[in-house]
């Protein structure tokens, strides 16, 4: 009987102020998750401490410094510290250097070993632009320091919340700025990307549909040109490539046509088009997964949530949800 392999996920705890600690414990908590792969903790023994009791969790901990000192065994947690902090100076719900700093520290920690081989995902808590920002980084989020540090040619952000999988030309950007730019070049560029990521998940000749921008996908120039200048032309670009690309379709209905299975990806053309739709379907199971680098990348889509951190109210589904999907996707790169 082939037995099957489970991949080694590192859990960042997040800006240490948040909710992150409670989340990832309560998600290593979950018996579920190690059916699915072998986790650990990347964070501060006393961060995750204090979090064990919100949880009530009653668990040893392993101090570990490589992971292959981890247990990956359910009722033990494996914490991997990433060094020596002022951790009671650390308040609940406040933008501070310190977490911003520690947060920081947890992500670059998931990259070493991502770099070196020793994890196949990062699913990673909140952090706090802020935050990380008084610590001195100069990147917006996670997903652009994943892919300076790792130096990969693009992450490609894929939300995934039940049959979805949602994809974006662009992400934290105005939206006025964003019309500008879905070009033809970064639509087609984008649909390549889908393509060939699909490819490697074992899911063949994938059906990506492109949203439209304007009502009705313009109604042949009625309300607007962007179709015609740049969506259309990136759709026939791509098929003379012999990618099975569908569209624009109209943004009221292409989400709720991939609902329904007409579509393995979708591409949305900025954030807020794609963000919608998904929360709405699942807030909770709306989860992020970044392609493109060594390694997987997955997140929940919800920040730190200051003004209920550590009072035990902060959900833990999509935490769960981020470690066990990106464990899946995973697997289908491996089956």
């Amino acid at each position: 009987m082939t037995i099957e392999k489970k991949p080694v996920v590192a859990v960042t705890a997040g800006d240490p102020a948040g909710v992150g600690p409670e989340i990832t414990v309560a998600t290593l908590m979950d018996k579920d998750v190690y059916a699915e792969c072998r986790p650990f903790l990347i964070g501060s023994l006393p961060i995750i401490q204090r979090a064990m009791n919100i949880q009530g969790c009653d668990f040893p901990i392993n101090k570990i410094t490589h992971p292959q000192q981890a247990a990956f065994r359910w009722g033990t947690l494996d914490v991997l510290e990433t060094g020596d902090y002022d951790c009671d100076s650390i308040e609940w719900g406040r933008v501070q250097k310190l977490a911003g700093q520690m947060s920081l520290d947890y992500v670059m920690k998931s990259i070493e070993l991502g770099m070196a081989g020793l994890i196949d995902v990062a699913s990673t808590a909140p952090i706090h632009k802020e935050a990380i920002k008084l610590a001195g980084c100069k990147l917006p989020g996670h997903t652009e320091i994943y892919q300076a540090e790792t130096h990969s040619d693009y992450g490609l952000t894929m939300f995934h919340v039940h049959n979805l999988r949602v994809f974006f030309v662009s992400r934290h950007m105005a939206l006025k700025a964003a019309c500008d730019y879905a070009t033809k070049e970064r639509v087609l560029a984008c649909v390549q990307q889908i393509h060939h990521e699909f490819g490697a998940l074992n899911i063949p000749n994938p059906r990506i549909a492109v949203a439209a921008l304007n009502p009705h996908g313009s109604d042949n120039g009625l309300f607007g040109h962007e179709e015609a200048d740049n969506l259309i032309p990136a759709v026939m670009a791509a098929r003379d490539l012999g990618i099975n690309a569908i569209g624009p379709v109209p943004a009221d209905s292409v989400f709720h046509l991939g609902k329904l299975g007409h579509y393995d990806a979708i591409l949305s053309l900025y954030h807020d088009q794609g963000h919608i739709a998904c929360k709405t379907l699942d807030f909770e199971r709306s989860i992020t997964i970044t392609f493109g680098l060594p390694f997987i990348r997955s997140s929940v889509d919800h920040g730190t949530a200051f003004d209920i951190a550590g009072t035990g109210k902060a959900g833990t589904v999509s935490m769960r949800e981020s470690t066990m999907v990106a464990a899946r996707y995973w697997k289908m790169k491996h089956q």
